[in-house]
This record gives structure tokens, C-alpha cells and sequence, in this order.
């Protein structure tokens, strides 16, 4: 399509959107007070946590039920306008940047938590239901959602990226955790991905479309409930951290600790930069090392067994003595200081904006690319603290850049782009968590191969064949 033909369409596109018609109608779902065609607010809209450009919607809409969602998404079938599901915005790969425009479905204002059964360790949860307010409402329960990828998003929005984060070694990722998904299709239908109400622990009934929908992005269906799988709150719980002369020190510690069997809870490695700036912005006071935070989760007896088998095995390694938290408060404030790292990296370079990478490889190969990637931030003479879910394999890069700075943004660019490749050659992803977005549909093609493409592209086109589900991401 030449720039001319695009131009065009996207002001056709947005002539739909601005039509008093389809603006009308679409008041007569939601309501005067939960529609905004509002500069200030659309540009909200079409934003979240990464540096890829803003592209706001035309309208933004605030669904209250899902008989508004399948409502709202026929008007936009019926009028081939573009749906773009918004949650917390905490995403990090442009997933909602309006890039042809349409309407935004600010999914917030569904907050119930429904049919939560701890005999069946099992709740449904609407759209605007984060992951700290469901933890809060199961304080009392004896159980706990683990999945916890830092930020406080909502819970279908991270069914909608296959998110995971610090707990994952041991408690999985979303597409580990989510039971069933109602979801609204392009033209309105409502879905029920394994059945109407159900919750079973396990099925072999027909196709998995629970994990389909799951890391879909929001390019297949817009989900307005996510059943979950709960798990029950152990009885103990002990954080620590321990410093290694080395990367290579601190990764085999890993891989050693996971073929010992220790069930660890969390196991999240940082190099020196990064503790570096986790101490500056936190006021602790941790040897600028490469590190580990670790937690366990079990018995008394038992964290008392795990935590000594890897004692054992970080000494082996030259780790130092651990640091110990204990009590609720000191946990806290330990991983409170890991899931800062963000904003620490951030404070290396005050005015600056960050990019975050994500790249997952098998854990025999972290020693591998985490020398290679340490040496490459040098050559390039970039910032990029390092901090990742060693247990998984995954870690990110913090790339801190100036974005006015035209040649620091093109070697960002390349050196995002050389990490990726690094781990696809080392039989890794090019996203263990983050999505593909805008920024990754290119090494996604490289990952899963020009039939791997088609076949997405067959299921989208069957799906959404109007094209009009979050358009231009991952496909």
C-alpha cells in the first residue's frame, strides 16, 4: 500500500469514527458519561509503558457488562471500524496504540470478582480486576494468585499477553493459570472458550481455545472474564540474597539449584549495574555484584531443607552469605526493590525514557547470552541494567536512551534487535513475556518460521476477517 492509499484509508477510517451516526449509537450502549471523544483522554488511550509512538484512538468508550462489550464490537463490525481493548496500560510493546485509528474499550470499569470457590481453588474475575485487588479480596481465603509480573495490571489483560513475572518457576505463567476465558469476538458473538461456567482442572475435550486466546493481545477477541486457578498460601515464606563473584557464578547456581529439585518460589538474578541503581533509588546497601533474590515457599521443615541444599550450592559457586528477610515487612521491602527496577534503571539518567527488552532462552544458555549481551552494552556504549527470571530463562534488558538523541535511538534499535536474533540462534524466544506488539512481529516471523506465520494469519483472518481486533499487532 503506498503512503498516499494509507493515508486516505486512515482518514476514511477516522471519518467513520467521527461520523455523528456511529458516535450516536455508540452513546446509546454505554451512556453519555462513558464515551469520550476528548484529545487529553484519547491520547491516554493510546499509550502504554514502551517508546513506540502514541497513535491515539478516534473514541474511547467505558463498557459496564458484557452484553455492552458484544454491543459496542457489532456497532464497529457493522460500521469496519478498528477495536482496540485497553486495561491498566502497563503494557511494554505498543499493544495499545491506535495505529488505524477506532474505537478504544477502556475495560476498567468491570471490576467484579465472581464464583470464587476455595474448595475448588478456582475465581472469575471481570476485565478491570488487578492482580493486587484480587489478592487483597482472597486475604482471608487461605489462597493467592501468583502470577505477578510487578506492575499492578489487570488480570485479563495479562491472560490477553501470556504474562508471568517472579513466581513463575514455580507457579507457572497466566497460560499456566487460566481455567476458561469469556470472550466477544469481532462481530459481537460471546465465547466461552471451555464451556459455559465450566472450571475443571483438566480436559481433553476438542481444541485448547483457552491458550489460544491467551498472548493473543487482544487480535482475536476482547476478554470480559478470565476463571482462574488459585493457589493455597504457604505456610512459610523466607526471602534472601546472595551476592557472586561473577554472572556465570550466580547462572549455574540456578541451574543447579532447579536439577536439585529445590521447589524454589522465585529465584530472580541482577547484575551489577542493576543492584547498583537498585541501592541508589531504594537506600539499601548490597554489594554491587551480580546477585540473586531468592524466596521459598512451603513448611517450616521444608523451606528449612531448601534453603540449606542451596546454601550448599551457591557457597559451591563463591556466593556469598545470605541476607535474610523474614518477616512480611523485610520481604516486601526486599522485592519491592527487584520490582522497582524499572524506575531505579530509570534514575541512572534522570529525563531519560526506558525500553525494556525480553528474551527467554533454555537456562543452560544464560551464562552464554549474558556475557555476550554485557559486552555488546559496552561496545555499543549503551545503558541497559540487566534483571531477569533466571528460573525461566528470561531476562531483560532496562535500555535507558535519550530519545532526542537520534544515533543513541538507532544503536538501541540494532542492539534490541541483536539480542533477539542472539536468542532465537541459542533456540530462545524473542519474547518471554512482554508480547510482540508493534516491535516484534518481524523476529516473530523469524521465531516460528513462514508456515508458523501463515497458520497465525489463517486463525486471525477466520476469527477477525475484517481485520478490526487490535490491528497491526503481532500479525
Amino acid at each position: 500500500m503506498t503512503a498516499a492509499i494509507a493515508t486516505r484509508a486512515s482518514r476514511a477510517l477516522r471519518s467513520y469514527c467521527t461520523n455523528t451516526q456511529l458516535v450516536g449509537a455508540l452513546r446509546s450502549v454505554v451512556g453519555d458519561a462513558n464515551i469520550s471523544t476528548a484529545m487529553a483522554v484519547r491520547e491516554q488511550h493510546g499509550r502504554d509503558e514502551s517508546m513506540h509512538r502514541c497513535r491515539p484512538p478516534d473514541v474511547v468508550v467505558w463498557p459496564q457488562h458484557v452484553e455492552h462489550v458484544s454491543k459496542l464490537a457489532e456497532l464497529c463490525y457493522k460500521y469496519e471500524v478498528p477495536i482496540i481493548p485497553f486495561g491498566t496500560g502497563t503494557g511494554l510493546e505498543g499493544g495499545v496504540s491506535a495505529v488505524k485509528g477506532g474505537v478504544c474499550f477502556n475495560m476498567t470499569q468491570m471490576d467484579k470478582i465472581l464464583n470464587l470457590s476455595t474448595e475448588d481453588f478456582h475465581v472469575t474475575v471481570e476485565p478491570g480486576v488487578t492482580r493486587k485487588s484480587l489478592n487483597s479480596h482472597l486475604r482471608d481465603s487461605g489462597l493467592w494468585f501468583p502470577v505477578d509480573p510487578g506492575a499492578d495490571a489487570s488480570l485479563c489483560g495479562m491472560a490477553a499477553t501470556s504474562a508471568s513475572g517472579t513466581n513463575a518457576v514455580r507457579y507457572g505463567t497466566m497460560r499456566d493459570n487460566v481455567i476458561n476465558l469469556e470472550v466477544v469476538l469481532a462481530d459481537g458473538r460471546i465465547l466461552h472458550t471451555a464451556g459455559k461456567d465450566r472450571r475443571f482442572r483438566k480436559t481433553s475435550a476438542g481444541y485448547n481455545l483457552t491458550s489460544l486466546f491467551v498472548g493473543s493481545e487482544g487480535t482475536l477477541g476482547i476478554i470480559t472474564k478470565a476463571s482462574l486457578r488459585l493457589h493455597g498460601i504457604p505456610e512459610a515464606t523466607v526471602s534472601a540474597v546472595c551476592a557472586f563473584p561473577s554472572a556465570q557464578a550466580a547462572v549455574d547456581s540456578t541451574v543447579q539449584i532447579l536439577q536439585s529439585g529445590v521447589p524454589i518460589a522465585r529465584i530472580e538474578f541482577l547484575d551489577d549495574v542493576m543492584v547498583d541503581a537498585c541501592n541508589k533509588f531504594n537506600g539499601l546497601c548490597y554489594p554491587a555484584l551480580p546477585t540473586l533474590f531468592l524466596e521459598f515457599h512451603g513448611t517450616e521443615d521444608g523451606v528449612k531443607e531448601q534453603v540449606q541444599q542451596t546454601e550448599e550450592i551457591t557457597r559451591f559457586n563463591g556466593g556469598s552469605d545470605f541476607t535474610w528477610a523474614t518477616d512480611q515487612e523485610e520481604r516486601n521491602k526486599l522485592w519491592r526493590a527487584r520490582h522497582n527496577a524499572w524506575y531505579a534503571a530509570l534514575a541512572l539518567r534522570p529525563g531519560c525514557r526506558g525500553y525494556a527488552t525480553d528474551v527467554c532462552v533454555p537456562i543452560s544458555k544464560l551464562p552464554e547470552i549474558i556475557a555476550a549481551t554485557k559486552a555488546d552494552l559496552t561496545d555499543s556504549q549503551l545503558t541497559g541494567p540487566i534483571a531477569g527470571h533466571v528460573g525461566d530463562g528470561n531476562f531483560h534488558c532496562i535500555m535507558v536512551l535519550n530519545l532526542d538523541d537520534k544515533q543513541e535511538v538507532r544503536r538501541v534499535k540494532e542492539f534490541t534487535d541483536r539480542l533477539a536474533r542472539r536468542a532465537l540462534a541459542l533456540s530462545g524466544t524473542c519474547t518471554g513475556e512482554h508480547g510482540v506488539g508493534l516491535g516484534k512481529r518481524q523476529l516473530l516471523a523469524e521465531e516460528v518460521g513462514d508456515v508458523g506465520v501463515a497458520t497465525m494469519k489463517q486463525i486471525k483472518a477466520t476469527l477477525d476477517p475484517k481485520n478490526l481486533l487490535n490491528p497491526g499487532k503481532v500479525v
